[in-house]
């Protein structure tokens, strides 16, 4: 029966490390993702990526509504 309870320990503590290291890759690759799937969504909306300042900040720019404010400006 003590058997039982230290496997079960064990993985928990498995689990627990597992946790903090996924959650550790996501801080540090989270803006790399998140550039990576705006520029991805971008390409599917015809839409130009503009990449930000910092890791993650990249936004879409739609070129038709670049033209409209040029236009408006002018």
């Amino acid at each position: 029966m003590n058997k039982r309870g230290q496997a079960l320990v064990e993985y928990v503590l498995i689990v627990a490390i597992l946790a903090i290291i996924i959650i550790s890759l996501m801080k540090y690759f989270g803006g790399y993702l998140k550039d990576a799937i705006t520029k991805t969504g971008c390409n599917i909306a015809g839409e130009e990526y503009v990449k930000g300042e910092k890791r993650g900040e990249g936004y879409c720019l739609d070129p038709e509504l670049e033209n409209i404010k040029e236009k408006e400006e002018n």
